[in-house]
């Protein structure tokens, strides 16, 4: 019967630390826009158009949300 090979001392730390540094990056990108930017570049291309600047799109994002009505408190 074959064991399961020995794992390093530490690796499930490591693993640990790995995980949650991929979870904090995600985070990261979700928060600062990076995703959807990524995303726009890609359909962008796909359709072959020029994109715009990434100040340029932040602002229509910023535009858009502000026009939009559930974005307001009254």
């Amino acid at each position: 019967m074959s064991r399961a090979p020995a794992r390093a001392p530490g690796a499930a730390l490591r693993g640990a630390w790995g995980s949650a540094l991929r979870g904090l990056r995600w985070c990261a990108r979700q928060v600062d826009g990076t995703d959807r930017w990524e995303e726009h570049l890609r359909e962008c291309a796909e359709h072959g158009h020029r994109p715009p600047t990434r100040r340029e799109f932040e602002r229509r994002r910023a535009d858009a949300r502000a026009g939009a009505v559930s974005s307001r408190c009254c």
